[in-house]
Order: C-alpha cells, then structure tokens, then sequence
C-alpha cells in the first residue's frame, strides 16, 4: 500500500496555467485548472492508500478522506522535496502526481501504485520532456530534485539522472500529455474519462465562455 501525494496550486485567476493566456484569461486559465484538480483528485481517491495527501499552494479545500500538507520551499524542486519529506510515513511508499494531466484515471494509477510497491521507485515521463509522476520508497531520495531544473525539455532526463547517483533506479510508466498550452487542453480533454469536468471546461473556454 502506497501514500498518494497531489501536488497543486489553488485555482485562482492570475496564479494558475499562466502559460495559457493568451489566448485565455485569467478567470478562464483558472477555471481549467480548477476542472483538472477536481479530476486529478476524483480519479486519486479511486486509488487504495494508506493516506491521500493534497500538498497545496494556497487555499482549497480537499475531498473527504483527504489530508492537507502546505507546500514549502523556494522554487518547484525545492517544493516538490519537501513534499516527499513532509508527508513521509515510515515503511510506507509515496507516489507524488501534479495537477496537470487530468486524463488519468484510477486504473493507470492503482497500475503506479503496483509498479512502486513492486519494484520500490517509479517515474511518468511527460511528452514535453518532464514528468507526471514520481513514486520513491524512501522519501530522502527526493532531495536531488532541489537540483533539478524544473519545467524544461531535459527535466524527466536529468531526474532520472539524479535518482541514479543515489542508486535509485526507477520503472518507467507510460508516457502522458500535460496541459501547458491550448494546443495541450483541447488535446487532453479528448483522451479523458467519462464524467471528467475538464473537456467541458475547454469546450467553455474555447466557446468563450469561463466555466
């Protein structure tokens, strides 16, 4: 049995998925960000775990049955080392998701949560060359990634690279598409679930009206 982190930021116009205006605004960016934390947390809660953590930036609330741990640190690998740190359990792996790749569901994550316990550290490569998920059995492994550029094309090559010089060597998972850019959103919403709130939060936008 896993911990399951979610690392995200409060949807709040101006803070949030900035990369996508234009052509959004900031109410509009927001609202797409709000559509995909609120799928991101429904397909984590179908996931079996000893705990499920939100690791928030700012202010909103969590699902039921879910535990709420600030972000601290300065810059995203700071941040997101912390996470691992602050959330630790002893004996207990954590797989760390962000917010942005609201197509998962709770099968592709529960496939994570096996790989992890199976073979103690997991990575999701991302299309644009960085990563959806991280799973360690040993949260002080995640301090490399305060070394790490984040939000470039060599950051999924250079965490893994980090990982390796503490011997840590993880399973690769299938490879997904985050939402950066429109071209991103319009392309994600076509691969979610049923039920999911974010194609219908695109289709707003680009009808535009704000979700």
């Amino acid at each position: 049995m896993i911990q399951l982190l979610v690392m995200a930021k409060a949807p709040v116009p101006g803070r949030v998925k900035t990369r996508l205006c234009p052509p959004c605004t900031p109410e509009q960016a927001a609202a797409i960000a709000a559509a995909a934390l609120a799928d991101t947390l429904r397909a984590g809660t179908a996931v079996a775990a000893v705990r499920h953590t939100l690791v928030l930036d700012g202010d909103h609330p969590a699902p039921p049955g879910w535990t709420t741990v600030p972000q601290r640190g300065d810059g995203l690998g700071e941040r997101l080392a912390h996470a691992f740190a602050d959330t630790a359990l002893p004996g207990v792996p954590a797989l760390l998701i962000g917010m942005d790749t609201p197509q998962l569901t709770g099968d592709l994550l529960s496939a994570a949560a096996g790989a992890l316990c199976r073979d103690g550290a997991v990575l999701g490569p991302a299309l644009d060359g960085g990563w959806w998920a991280l799973g360690l059995s040993d949260p002080a492994d995640a301090a490399v990634l305060a070394g790490v550029p984040m939000s470039t094309a060599r950051t999924g090559r250079l965490t893994r690279e980090a990982l390796f010089g503490r011997g840590v060597r993880p399973t690769l998972l299938a490879p997904l598409r985050d939402v950066d850019t429109m071209a991103d959103a319009t392309a994600v919403a076509a691969g979610c679930p049923a039920g999911a709130r974010f194609p219908a939060a695109v289709a707003a936008v680009a009808a535009g009206v704000v979700a």
